[in-house]
Protein backbone atom coordinates (compact mmCIF):
# COMPACT_ATOMS: atom_id res chain seq x y z
CA UNK A 1 0.00 0.00 0.00
CA UNK A 2 1.11 3.38 -0.81
CA UNK A 3 -0.19 6.52 0.75
CA UNK A 4 0.93 9.77 -0.50
CA UNK A 5 3.05 12.97 1.25
CA UNK A 6 0.29 14.65 1.98
CA UNK A 7 -1.19 15.23 5.81
CA UNK A 8 -4.37 13.47 5.90
CA UNK A 9 -5.73 16.03 8.16
CA UNK A 10 -7.47 18.85 6.43
CA UNK A 11 -4.60 22.16 6.88
CA UNK A 12 -7.42 24.10 8.35
CA UNK A 13 -7.45 22.09 11.66
CA UNK A 14 -3.84 20.89 11.95
CA UNK A 15 -3.23 23.45 15.09
CA UNK A 16 -6.08 21.24 16.84
CA UNK A 17 -5.36 18.13 18.13
CA UNK A 18 -7.28 15.84 20.78
CA UNK A 19 -9.67 18.07 23.12
CA UNK A 20 -8.34 19.17 26.55
CA UNK A 21 -10.96 17.35 27.93
CA UNK A 22 -10.37 13.95 26.21
CA UNK A 23 -6.97 14.28 27.63
CA UNK A 24 -8.24 15.23 30.99
CA UNK A 25 -11.36 12.75 31.45
CA UNK A 26 -8.74 9.92 30.71
CA UNK A 27 -6.23 11.21 33.25
CA UNK A 28 -9.13 10.93 35.94
CA UNK A 29 -10.03 7.57 35.15
CA UNK A 30 -6.45 6.57 35.17
CA UNK A 31 -5.59 8.01 38.75
CA UNK A 32 -9.47 7.55 40.00
CA UNK A 33 -9.55 11.33 40.79
CA UNK A 34 -12.29 13.55 40.97
CA UNK A 35 -13.64 14.80 37.85
CA UNK A 36 -14.28 18.44 38.05
CA UNK A 37 -12.67 19.26 34.47
CA UNK A 38 -15.64 18.52 31.92
CA UNK A 39 -19.08 20.01 32.51
CA UNK A 40 -21.11 17.82 32.73
CA UNK A 41 -23.40 17.15 35.92
CA UNK A 42 -23.49 13.74 37.77
CA UNK A 43 -27.20 13.24 38.22
CA UNK A 44 -29.78 13.28 36.18
CA UNK A 45 -32.26 15.84 35.22
CA UNK A 46 -35.98 16.17 36.11
CA UNK A 47 -37.37 12.37 36.18
CA UNK A 48 -40.55 13.71 34.44
CA UNK A 49 -38.36 14.59 31.67
CA UNK A 50 -36.73 11.60 31.76
CA UNK A 51 -40.13 9.32 31.49
CA UNK A 52 -41.51 11.53 28.40
CA UNK A 53 -38.44 10.55 26.47
CA UNK A 54 -39.32 6.71 27.46
CA UNK A 55 -42.77 7.47 26.64
CA UNK A 56 -41.70 8.50 23.31
CA UNK A 57 -39.43 5.61 22.54
CA UNK A 58 -42.58 3.46 23.52
CA UNK A 59 -45.19 5.03 21.48
CA UNK A 60 -42.62 4.77 18.61
CA UNK A 61 -42.63 8.92 18.50
CA UNK A 62 -39.12 10.25 16.70
CA UNK A 63 -37.83 6.46 16.26
CA UNK A 64 -37.61 6.77 12.80
CA UNK A 65 -35.94 9.94 10.89
CA UNK A 66 -37.87 13.32 12.35
CA UNK A 67 -38.42 16.08 10.19
CA UNK A 68 -35.28 17.45 9.56
CA UNK A 69 -35.99 21.43 11.26
CA UNK A 70 -36.82 18.89 14.46
CA UNK A 71 -40.19 17.79 15.51
CA UNK A 72 -43.35 20.01 15.62
CA UNK A 73 -43.79 19.69 19.41
CA UNK A 74 -40.37 20.71 20.30
CA UNK A 75 -40.13 23.85 17.40
CA UNK A 76 -43.37 25.50 18.75
CA UNK A 77 -41.76 24.80 22.70
CA UNK A 78 -38.99 26.90 21.62
CA UNK A 79 -40.90 29.47 20.45
CA UNK A 80 -43.20 29.70 23.04
CA UNK A 81 -40.10 29.53 25.54
CA UNK A 82 -38.53 33.01 23.67
CA UNK A 83 -41.90 34.52 23.85
CA UNK A 84 -42.27 33.66 27.43
CA UNK A 85 -38.79 34.27 28.55
CA UNK A 86 -37.99 37.10 26.75
CA UNK A 87 -40.44 38.81 24.85
CA UNK A 88 -39.15 37.33 21.50
CA UNK A 89 -41.60 36.06 19.42
CA UNK A 90 -40.37 33.22 16.37
CA UNK A 91 -42.49 31.45 14.02
CA UNK A 92 -41.47 27.73 14.69
CA UNK A 93 -41.93 25.96 11.37
CA UNK A 94 -39.55 28.95 9.52
CA UNK A 95 -37.38 30.60 12.52
CA UNK A 96 -36.75 27.79 14.83
CA UNK A 97 -34.17 24.63 13.72
CA UNK A 98 -33.20 21.81 16.15
CA UNK A 99 -29.82 21.00 16.14
CA UNK A 100 -27.59 18.18 17.69
CA UNK A 101 -26.71 20.41 20.85
CA UNK A 102 -25.08 23.76 20.51
CA UNK A 103 -21.84 22.62 18.95
CA UNK A 104 -23.58 21.80 15.98
CA UNK A 105 -25.58 24.75 15.72
CA UNK A 106 -22.16 26.91 16.32
CA UNK A 107 -20.57 24.49 13.54
CA UNK A 108 -23.77 25.22 10.91
CA UNK A 109 -23.71 28.85 11.33
CA UNK A 110 -20.05 29.44 10.85
CA UNK A 111 -19.82 27.12 7.69
CA UNK A 112 -23.15 28.86 6.21
CA UNK A 113 -22.71 32.65 7.26
CA UNK A 114 -18.82 32.55 6.48
CA UNK A 115 -17.03 32.65 3.21
CA UNK A 116 -12.79 32.28 3.23
CA UNK A 117 -11.19 35.23 4.76
CA UNK A 118 -14.14 36.73 6.33
CA UNK A 119 -13.25 37.79 10.10
CA UNK A 120 -15.26 37.04 13.16
CA UNK A 121 -14.51 38.80 16.26
CA UNK A 122 -14.80 36.56 19.88
CA UNK A 123 -14.21 36.49 23.12
CA UNK A 124 -11.16 34.64 24.68
CA UNK A 125 -11.23 32.88 25.81
CA UNK A 126 -13.16 30.91 24.50
CA UNK A 127 -14.55 27.49 23.69
CA UNK A 128 -12.45 25.43 21.70
CA UNK A 129 -15.27 24.37 18.84
CA UNK A 130 -15.09 28.07 18.12
CA UNK A 131 -11.86 28.64 16.93
CA UNK A 132 -12.40 24.90 14.93
CA UNK A 133 -15.51 26.06 13.93
CA UNK A 134 -14.52 29.07 12.28
CA UNK A 135 -11.05 27.31 11.06
CA UNK A 136 -13.56 24.64 9.23
CA UNK A 137 -15.34 27.86 7.33
CA UNK A 138 -12.10 29.17 6.05
CA UNK A 139 -12.72 32.71 8.85
CA UNK A 140 -10.01 34.43 10.68
CA UNK A 141 -10.45 34.51 14.46
CA UNK A 142 -10.04 38.18 15.78
CA UNK A 143 -9.97 37.93 19.47
CA UNK A 144 -11.12 40.39 22.33
CA UNK A 145 -9.57 39.20 25.57
CA UNK A 146 -11.87 39.32 28.38
CA UNK A 147 -9.63 39.91 31.47
CA UNK A 148 -9.85 40.07 35.42
CA UNK A 149 -11.63 42.66 36.69
CA UNK A 150 -13.32 43.34 40.25
CA UNK A 151 -12.90 39.33 41.41
CA UNK A 152 -14.64 39.21 38.01
CA UNK A 153 -13.40 39.16 34.32
CA UNK A 154 -14.88 41.89 32.02
CA UNK A 155 -15.29 43.00 28.55
CA UNK A 156 -13.29 45.98 26.79
CA UNK A 157 -15.35 47.52 24.64
CA UNK A 158 -13.31 50.00 23.29
CA UNK A 159 -11.08 46.47 22.35
CA UNK A 160 -14.08 45.55 20.63
CA UNK A 161 -14.64 48.41 18.53
CA UNK A 162 -10.86 48.70 17.43
CA UNK A 163 -11.14 44.78 16.30
CA UNK A 164 -14.16 45.54 13.74
CA UNK A 165 -12.56 45.88 10.43
CA UNK A 166 -13.97 46.40 6.85
CA UNK A 167 -13.17 42.36 6.37
CA UNK A 168 -15.41 41.30 9.70
CA UNK A 169 -18.17 39.58 9.10
CA UNK A 170 -19.52 38.02 12.37
CA UNK A 171 -19.57 38.60 15.46
CA UNK A 172 -19.29 35.32 18.25
CA UNK A 173 -21.26 36.56 21.49
CA UNK A 174 -21.20 33.82 24.54
CA UNK A 175 -23.17 35.15 27.22
CA UNK A 176 -23.26 33.88 30.14
CA UNK A 177 -19.30 33.20 29.36
CA UNK A 178 -17.59 29.77 29.17
CA UNK A 179 -15.49 29.45 30.85
CA UNK A 180 -14.89 32.79 32.59
CA UNK A 181 -18.51 32.92 34.15
CA UNK A 182 -18.84 36.51 32.49
CA UNK A 183 -22.37 37.60 32.46
CA UNK A 184 -22.44 41.00 30.23
CA UNK A 185 -24.72 43.19 31.34
CA UNK A 186 -27.37 45.06 29.45
CA UNK A 187 -25.27 48.12 29.23
CA UNK A 188 -22.29 45.86 27.33
CA UNK A 189 -24.83 44.23 25.66
CA UNK A 190 -26.51 47.93 24.24
CA UNK A 191 -22.66 48.78 23.16
CA UNK A 192 -22.46 45.75 21.43
CA UNK A 193 -25.58 46.12 19.41
CA UNK A 194 -24.83 49.64 18.51
CA UNK A 195 -21.58 48.36 16.91
CA UNK A 196 -23.25 45.25 15.03
CA UNK A 197 -25.56 47.98 13.69
CA UNK A 198 -23.26 50.26 12.87
CA UNK A 199 -20.92 48.32 11.00
CA UNK A 200 -23.82 46.20 9.69
CA UNK A 201 -22.51 42.79 11.08
CA UNK A 202 -24.31 39.51 11.72
CA UNK A 203 -24.25 38.08 15.00
CA UNK A 204 -23.70 34.34 16.39
CA UNK A 205 -25.09 34.32 19.88
CA UNK A 206 -23.70 31.22 22.28
CA UNK A 207 -26.57 31.38 25.03
CA UNK A 208 -26.77 27.99 26.28
CA UNK A 209 -26.40 28.82 29.89
CA UNK A 210 -28.93 31.20 30.05
CA UNK A 211 -30.83 29.88 33.06
CA UNK A 212 -27.75 29.47 35.10
CA UNK A 213 -27.10 33.18 36.08
CA UNK A 214 -26.42 34.20 39.95
CA UNK A 215 -26.63 36.85 42.70
CA UNK A 216 -27.85 40.07 40.60
CA UNK A 217 -26.69 38.85 37.12
CA UNK A 218 -29.43 39.30 34.48
CA UNK A 219 -28.92 37.34 31.24
CA UNK A 220 -30.12 39.39 28.27
CA UNK A 221 -30.67 38.10 24.53
CA UNK A 222 -28.60 40.00 22.18
CA UNK A 223 -31.74 39.59 20.16
CA UNK A 224 -34.20 41.40 22.10
CA UNK A 225 -32.24 45.08 21.75
CA UNK A 226 -32.97 47.29 18.80
CA UNK A 227 -31.82 46.27 15.60
CA UNK A 228 -30.58 43.10 16.28
CA UNK A 229 -33.34 40.41 16.27
CA UNK A 230 -32.82 40.03 11.94
CA UNK A 231 -29.04 39.83 12.72
CA UNK A 232 -28.64 37.78 15.36
CA UNK A 233 -28.66 33.66 15.17
CA UNK A 234 -29.17 32.71 18.76
CA UNK A 235 -28.31 29.47 19.90
CA UNK A 236 -30.09 27.39 22.65
CA UNK A 237 -29.51 23.78 24.57
CA UNK A 238 -31.51 21.56 26.81
CA UNK A 239 -27.87 19.65 27.87
CA UNK A 240 -27.30 22.84 30.43
CA UNK A 241 -30.95 23.68 31.73
CA UNK A 242 -32.00 20.19 32.36
CA UNK A 243 -28.76 18.27 33.19
CA UNK A 244 -29.09 15.68 30.25
CA UNK A 245 -26.30 16.54 28.13
CA UNK A 246 -26.11 13.20 26.45
CA UNK A 247 -29.17 13.99 24.32
CA UNK A 248 -27.33 16.62 22.48
CA UNK A 249 -30.42 18.74 21.71
CA UNK A 250 -30.14 22.63 20.70
CA UNK A 251 -31.36 24.84 18.53
CA UNK A 252 -31.18 28.18 16.75
CA UNK A 253 -33.71 31.44 16.36
CA UNK A 254 -33.41 33.61 14.01
CA UNK A 255 -35.14 35.10 10.86
CA UNK A 256 -36.43 32.97 7.85
CA UNK A 257 -33.55 33.97 5.54
CA UNK A 258 -30.93 32.74 8.64
CA UNK A 259 -32.54 29.92 9.84
CA UNK A 260 -32.85 28.68 6.09
CA UNK A 261 -29.23 29.34 5.72
CA UNK A 262 -27.87 27.21 8.81
CA UNK A 263 -30.68 24.37 7.89
CA UNK A 264 -28.66 24.15 4.68
CA UNK A 265 -25.62 23.44 6.38
CA UNK A 266 -26.79 21.36 9.53
CA UNK A 267 -28.78 18.59 6.73
CA UNK A 268 -25.21 17.66 5.41
CA UNK A 269 -23.56 17.37 8.88
CA UNK A 270 -26.30 15.27 11.03
CA UNK A 271 -29.58 15.70 8.67
CA UNK A 272 -31.30 14.76 12.10
CA UNK A 273 -30.99 13.53 15.46
CA UNK A 274 -31.96 12.92 18.93
CA UNK A 275 -35.76 11.84 17.73
CA UNK A 276 -37.43 10.48 21.06
CA UNK A 277 -35.29 13.23 23.00
CA UNK A 278 -36.88 16.24 21.04
CA UNK A 279 -40.14 15.22 22.20
CA UNK A 280 -38.88 15.46 25.63
CA UNK A 281 -37.41 18.26 26.20
CA UNK A 282 -40.50 20.08 24.20
CA UNK A 283 -41.98 19.01 27.57
CA UNK A 284 -39.22 20.36 29.92
CA UNK A 285 -39.10 23.86 28.09
CA UNK A 286 -43.14 23.66 29.22
CA UNK A 287 -41.61 23.42 33.49
CA UNK A 288 -42.98 25.63 35.48
CA UNK A 289 -41.42 28.76 36.58
CA UNK A 290 -40.26 26.96 40.34
CA UNK A 291 -38.11 24.00 38.51
CA UNK A 292 -35.85 27.16 36.54
CA UNK A 293 -35.64 28.58 39.66
CA UNK A 294 -35.00 25.30 42.15
CA UNK A 295 -32.55 24.70 39.70
CA UNK A 296 -30.34 28.29 39.91
CA UNK A 297 -30.17 28.18 43.50
CA UNK A 298 -29.52 24.69 43.24
CA UNK A 299 -26.32 25.48 41.22
CA UNK A 300 -25.28 28.82 43.11
CA UNK A 301 -24.83 27.11 46.15
CA UNK A 302 -22.55 24.39 44.60
CA UNK A 303 -20.65 27.46 43.20
CA UNK A 304 -20.63 29.12 46.73
CA UNK A 305 -19.10 25.30 48.30
CA UNK A 306 -16.59 25.38 45.67
CA UNK A 307 -15.58 28.87 45.47
CA UNK A 308 -15.02 29.17 49.01
CA UNK A 309 -13.01 25.64 49.04
CA UNK A 310 -10.62 26.58 46.82
CA UNK A 311 -10.19 30.30 48.20
CA UNK A 312 -9.33 28.08 51.45
CA UNK A 313 -6.86 25.90 49.27
CA UNK A 314 -4.91 29.25 48.16
CA UNK A 315 -5.97 30.00 44.90
CA UNK A 316 -7.61 33.22 43.71
CA UNK A 317 -10.85 32.92 43.24
CA UNK A 318 -12.98 34.38 40.02
CA UNK A 319 -16.62 34.17 41.25
CA UNK A 320 -18.74 33.63 38.43
CA UNK A 321 -22.08 35.25 37.95
CA UNK A 322 -22.97 32.12 35.58
CA UNK A 323 -22.41 29.48 34.01
CA UNK A 324 -21.25 25.96 36.22
CA UNK A 325 -17.73 26.81 36.14
CA UNK A 326 -15.31 28.64 38.43
CA UNK A 327 -12.08 30.47 36.77
CA UNK A 328 -9.05 30.79 39.19
CA UNK A 329 -5.47 31.92 39.50
CA UNK A 330 -2.98 29.61 40.47
CA UNK A 331 0.09 31.86 40.77
CA UNK A 332 -0.76 32.31 44.68
CA UNK A 333 0.20 28.82 44.76
CA UNK A 334 3.67 29.07 43.44
CA UNK A 335 2.64 28.00 40.47
CA UNK A 336 2.57 29.90 36.85
CA UNK A 337 2.04 27.00 34.16
CA UNK A 338 -1.85 25.51 34.29
CA UNK A 339 -1.02 22.88 32.28
CA UNK A 340 1.63 21.66 34.24
CA UNK A 341 -0.75 22.46 37.44
CA UNK A 342 -3.48 20.37 36.33
CA UNK A 343 -1.67 17.10 34.64
CA UNK A 344 0.01 16.81 38.16
CA UNK A 345 -3.25 17.89 39.97
CA UNK A 346 -4.44 14.51 40.05
CA UNK A 347 -1.27 12.97 41.73
CA UNK A 348 -1.16 15.41 44.03
CA UNK A 349 -4.70 16.09 45.48
CA UNK A 350 -6.68 13.46 43.78
CA UNK A 351 -9.10 16.20 41.22
CA UNK A 352 -8.87 17.08 38.09
CA UNK A 353 -9.33 20.21 36.13
CA UNK A 354 -9.01 22.50 32.67
CA UNK A 355 -6.44 24.72 32.01
CA UNK A 356 -7.79 27.84 30.37
CA UNK A 357 -4.98 28.33 27.90
CA UNK A 358 -6.51 26.01 25.80
CA UNK A 359 -8.88 28.56 25.20
CA UNK A 360 -6.75 31.16 24.30
CA UNK A 361 -5.10 31.89 21.09
CA UNK A 362 -2.69 34.12 22.99
CA UNK A 363 -1.53 30.91 25.61
CA UNK A 364 0.70 33.13 27.51
CA UNK A 365 -2.38 35.07 28.84
CA UNK A 366 -4.18 32.18 29.76
CA UNK A 367 -0.98 30.40 31.41
CA UNK A 368 -2.35 31.23 35.09
CA UNK A 369 -6.23 30.50 35.03
CA UNK A 370 -7.72 26.76 35.79
CA UNK A 371 -11.52 26.73 35.55
CA UNK A 372 -13.05 23.80 37.76
CA UNK A 373 -17.00 22.49 37.37
CA UNK A 374 -19.08 22.74 40.35
CA UNK A 375 -22.07 20.83 38.97
CA UNK A 376 -21.49 17.97 40.76
CA UNK A 377 -23.00 16.32 43.84
CA UNK A 378 -22.57 18.33 47.21
CA UNK A 379 -21.04 15.29 48.70
CA UNK A 380 -18.39 15.29 45.69
CA UNK A 381 -17.73 18.70 45.58
CA UNK A 382 -17.09 18.70 49.25
CA UNK A 383 -14.62 15.70 48.79
CA UNK A 384 -13.21 17.15 46.17
CA UNK A 385 -12.38 20.34 48.43
CA UNK A 386 -11.15 17.99 51.04
CA UNK A 387 -8.84 17.09 48.33
CA UNK A 388 -7.85 20.11 47.88
CA UNK A 389 -6.84 21.26 51.06
CA UNK A 390 -3.56 19.18 50.45
CA UNK A 391 -2.10 22.09 48.26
Amino acid sequence: MTTSARPFLNRRLTEFGTTIFAEMSALAVRTGSINLGQGFPDTDGPEEVREAAVRALRDGHGNQYPPGPGVPELRTAIAAHQLRRYGLSYDPDTEVLVTAGATEAIAAALLALLEPGDEVVAFEPYYDSYAAGIALAGGTRVPVTLRPHEGGFRLDLDELRAAVTDRTRLLLINTPHNPTGAVLTRAELTAVAELAVERDLLVVTDEVYEHLVFDDAEHVPLATLPGMRERTVTIGSAGKTFSFTGWKVGWVTSTPELVGAVRSVKQFLTYVSSGPFQYAVAEALSLPDSYFESFRADLCAKRDLLATGLAEAGFEVFRPAGTYFITTDVRPLGEKDGFAFCRALPERAGVVAIPNAVFYDNRDEGAPFVRFAFCKREEVLAEAVNRLRRL
